[in-house]
């Protein structure tokens, strides 16, 4: 898949000391699936790791990079990380992405369900910069 390919060659070019060099991209990919079993295991309490915070970089770089090469338009993605309190609710807003605070298990139970994941921000993108080409040229 599109989305696939993109992503392991964003994880590609970013190793710039070669200690993913010679693995396959099953290999690279795997950091992203998580099992039910681990995510389970996975605390939620305290700042994510950087682990989870360079899955997330990864993923979300590879989205805006697919939707450059559909779209012919830069993007870049932007993330807010910040403490979350009690009050705080995981909102949304139409056309919009929503991030919860419960970041520590970001992951994939398989790689089709990583692809599919990644596929249909790109696709749900795309069809919103071609619907709304002025605002998104703008």
């Amino acid at each position: 898949m599109p989305f696939v390919r993109c992503l392991v060659r964003l994880i590609r070019a970013q190793d710039a000391s070669g200690s993913r060099e010679g693995k396959s991209d099953a290999e690279l990919l795997g950091d992203f699936i998580i099992s039910r079993k681990q995510r389970r295991a996975i605390p939620i309490i305290g700042d994510p790791g950087p682990d989870v915070l360079w899955r997330l970089d990864m993923f979300y770089t590879a989205v805006g990079l697919r939707i450059e090469e559909r779209s012919g338009l830069m993007t870049s993605p932007t993330m807010e990380m910040k403490p979350m309190g009690a009050s705080d609710d995981c909102f949304s807003r139409p056309g919009g992405w929503s991030f919860c605070p419960d970041v520590h298990p970001f992951g994939f139970e398989t790689f089709w369900k990583l692809a599919e994941a990644g596929t249909k921000l790109v696709v749900d993108a795309t069809a919103a910069i071609e619907a709304y080409p002025d605002v998104a040229r703008a």
